[in-house]
């Protein structure tokens, strides 16, 4: 099951789990679109792998399947 991280780990934006902006790679790294589009140009930067939009979890399955709550925030800089 995803974990449905909160945040995108490239500009700390909130991503709950009913956002649809927030976009996922294999891996379930988590970044809002716009990371994605001008910041990583598409690739994410712990894997290499491209995106997909992430799911968004019906409200009725949250109470027993949670999102996470761990943030992640990682070094996004395209040196």
């Amino acid at each position: 099951m995803l974990a449905l991280r909160p945040n995108c780990e490239c500009c700390d934006k909130d991503l709950p789990p009913s956002a649809a902006d927030a976009m996922i790679c294999s891996f379930e790294c988590t970044f809002c679109r716009d990371c994605v589009d001008s910041v990583l140009q598409g690739r994410c930067p712990n894997c290499g792998g491209n995106f997909s939009p992430r799911p968004i979890r019906p409200v009725s399955k949250l109470a027993n399947n949670p999102p996470s709550t761990e943030r992640v925030v990682s070094d996004c800089s395209t040196s």
